[in-house]
């Protein structure tokens, strides 16, 4: 088995990939309350700042800050997975490999982090997460994406609603403070 090293800084931002195991499942969005209410119930009991967010169809992106002196984001993504795959009825395909450790086919095992490094690279991260509905092809304007933290940024004026991720407004982006999401 690979030994695989994570970063563990306490009270850091973060940002994560999380995949469905099939990837032509549409679960997460069909079954968003369900993903909401895994959310919910996970962070009454383990806070934390959802900076930015997109669900998509198959995947979700997420900028998270753990509170100060936490550093636990991999308990938040377990509770957040296994309430989400207990929620749903049976019935998707499940490897040999899964069976023998009594897992659920649902979501893939292992999920992309990275840790922020500043404010350009926590920027950076924001604008991925919001443009990605229209980079998989899912609405021609982010505005028109429902399941994303893009309309949050435009309600407190931080983004234009127009906002697509053209030049003009990227060099305004990076002038933003981490407090403006916090």
């Amino acid at each position: 088995m690979t030994d695989y090293r994570r970063d563990h800084t306490p009270g850091a931002s973060w940002f994560f990939t999380l995949n469905l195991a099939d990837r032509r499942q549409v679960l997460l969005t069909e079954q968003i309350d369900l993903l909401r209410a895994s959310f919910r119930k996970v962070m009454r009991q383990h806070p934390w700042q959802i900076n930015a967010i997109v669900i998509l169809p198959d995947h979700l992106h997420a900028l998270c800050t753990l509170p100060t002196g936490d550093a636990d984001f991999a308990v938040r993504w377990r509770l957040i997975k296994t309430g989400f795959s207990r929620a749903l009825p049976y019935g998707e395909r499940i490897s040999a490999s899964r069976l023998r450790k009594n897992e659920r086919g649902i979501w893939q095992r292992r999920y992309w982090e990275h840790r922020i490094r500043d404010q350009a690279d926590f920027n950076r991260h924001i604008d991925y997460i919001h443009h990605n509905p229209r980079k998989h092809g899912h609405v021609q304007q982010v505005a028109d994406w429902p399941w994303s933290s893009f309309h949050r940024y435009v309600r407190a004026g931080l983004l234009p609603g127009d906002w697509a991720g053209s030049e003009e407004i990227d060099e305004a982006v990076g002038e933003r403070s981490s407090d403006d999401f916090r």
